[in-house]
């Protein structure tokens, strides 16, 4: 058998070596959406601003509301952004976080909207000391980024409501909410243009069906 000279073993030792890495190198690549290993202070940070345009047909009211915290399934409130390539598949985008966490989003975009309306005589969050006459209580099931059977994902927000009235503790009116936009393309500052424009949505919708079933219910009590 024929033995290659001591330098060309190292040579080849190398190029197997070299070849490894680059093999290497190519797998690390193909799981840019699933690893997220930029350190926080290298991602690039998030914060949709939705705006809600109150509905002409809302009801103004003279009842005062509570919002509570919203809760969301463990793990799912998280500033990582989520993105769903396939049904039973969930990554997140590397490099990108959200400034505030999904039920923090919710949250605020949620008491603009009915600040802004001037259709209601207060609201304020859990624990500011209002005598509310309702609160309403919300909890989120998706926030993500949802390709479904599509070539771009859609920013898809799951909501689920109730209505409760302070004074008897009953829920008086409950519904679940889903808003998917569309993003323009599959790059991240489209999809989070979609998410901006799917929290106003909501909200909007949330907004208008909390004025309109606290006063249904109002209109029942006693005078």
């Amino acid at each position: 058998m024929r033995l290659l000279p001591p330098g060309s073993r190292r040579t080849w030792h190398g190029l197997r070596l070299g070849g490894a890495i680059a093999l290497l190198a190519l797998v690390a690549g193909c799981t840019s959406l699933l690893i997220d290993d930029k350190p926080r202070d290298e991602s690039t940070i998030y914060v949709p601003d939705p705006r809600v345009q109150a509905d002409p047909t809302w009801p103004s009211v003279k009842w005062q509301l509570m919002v509570a915290p919203p809760t969301s399934l463990r793990g799912g409130d998280s500033l990582r952004i989520f993105v769903r390539p396939s049904p039973n598949e969930v990554q997140i985008y590397k490099g990108a976080r959200w400034g505030k966490s999904p039920s923090n989003m919710i949250e605020d975009s949620l008491l603009r909207a009915f600040e802004d309306s001037n259709r209601i005589t207060a609201v304020a969050r859990q624990g500011s000391g209002l005598n509310a006459d309702y609160k309403l209580l919300v909890d989120v099931r998706r926030f993500e980024s949802d390709y479904g059977q599509a070539a771009v994902p859609s920013a898809t927000i799951e909501v689920a409501a109730k209505l409760m009235h302070m004074q008897t503790q009953q829920v008086v009116a409950s519904h679940t909410f889903l808003e998917a936009r569309p993003a323009a393309t599959t790059a991240i500052p489209d999809v989070v243009a979609a998410f901006e424009q799917a929290l106003s949505d909501i909200s909007r919708d949330l907004a208008g069906w909390t004025l309109s079933s606290g006063q249904q219910h109002a209109n029942t009590l006693p005078r």
